[in-house]
């Protein structure tokens, strides 16, 4: 089975640098953790796919 990805850039809550990432579009909704490549601070990032949209929400771990 072949996974729909698409890539996205986002800016840490932090420190603002910006990165990519990958998400999974098979997925209507998914919520995960990542540390930021540069500060190592945990960002909470939601993905929501609807008719073939993609929207990234990110937010530090306290908010």
């Amino acid at each position: 089975m072949r996974l729909h990805t698409s890539t996205h850039s986002i800016d840490c809550p932090y420190c603002g640098e910006a990165f990519d990432i990958i998400i999974d579009e098979s997925e209507p909704w998914q919520e995960y953790i990542e540390d930021c490549w540069v500060c190592c601070r945990p960002i909470v990032i939601g993905a929501a796919v609807e008719d073939g949209e993609v929207r990234v929400m990110v937010r530090s771990e306290n908010e």
